[in-house]
């Protein structure tokens, strides 16, 4: 990711946080010299010394066969939104966009035993709706093991992350304030956020 220096992350704990307030993220793994994708929501662990995301496919997505024998990249990407010129203090001024993203690359390994998936669909419902726990408890073990025979369920460990947050960082502090106060009456919840990670800049 190209990522200038007044755009950066302040350190891994910042975009790991980023991470897991937006989980739901794209995987991208090269078949046969072509990228494939495929839209997860992720499990995010971080321990200190590892970091690990871990999710699942549905069995009859290709992409499952060739995770734990490459690398991929998960993309997490949410808040963003057009900036317009009419903000800025000189007329030659262009549109931009400003957005906020994580990079996370790492070979995966596939979870092949029942008692590993079922810790890993629970573990996302712990991530997730924690208040679902009880009505899973409750459904029939034929059901449960029909899911999980339907599943390719992995965990990545992350080998390298790279993260770009760019929040008209190299405005003036009063383009900041009129970009925020456009943004954050705006009817789209990702320009809203937008706007209150420019007003951080600030802080």
């Amino acid at each position: 990711m190209y990522t200038p220096n007044h755009y950066k992350f302040s350190n891994n704990q910042e975009m790991i946080a980023f991470m897991k307030r937006y989980s739901f993220a794209t995987i991208v793994t090269n078949i046969d010299q072509k990228p494939v994708a495929t839209q997860l929501p992720f499990v995010i662990k971080d321990n200190g010394d590892r970091l690990s995301l871990s999710s699942h496919f549905a069995r009859a997505n290709e992409q499952a066969l060739y995770i734990d024998k490459q690398q991929s990249l998960i993309i997490f990407s949410e808040p963003h939104a057009y900036i317009s010129p009419a903000h800025y203090d000189k007329k030659d001024s262009v549109p931009t966009w400003d957005y906020m993203a994580v990079h996370a690359y790492g070979i995966a390994t596939t979870i092949e035993d029942e008692a590993g998936k079922l810790k890993l669909l629970e573990q996302m419902i712990g991530f997730y709706e924690p208040a679902y726990q009880g009505q899973w408890n409750e459904l029939p073990d034929k059901f449960k093991n029909g899911m999980l025979k339907g599943i390719v369920a992995f965990e990545l460990e992350v080998t390298e992350l790279q993260g770009q947050k760019k929040l008209s960082q190299n405005k003036t502090a009063a383009e900041r304030q009129r970009i925020i106060e456009q943004l954050q009456h705006s009817d789209s919840g990702v320009a809203r956020d937008i706007a209150a990670y420019i007003r951080e800049v600030d802080s």
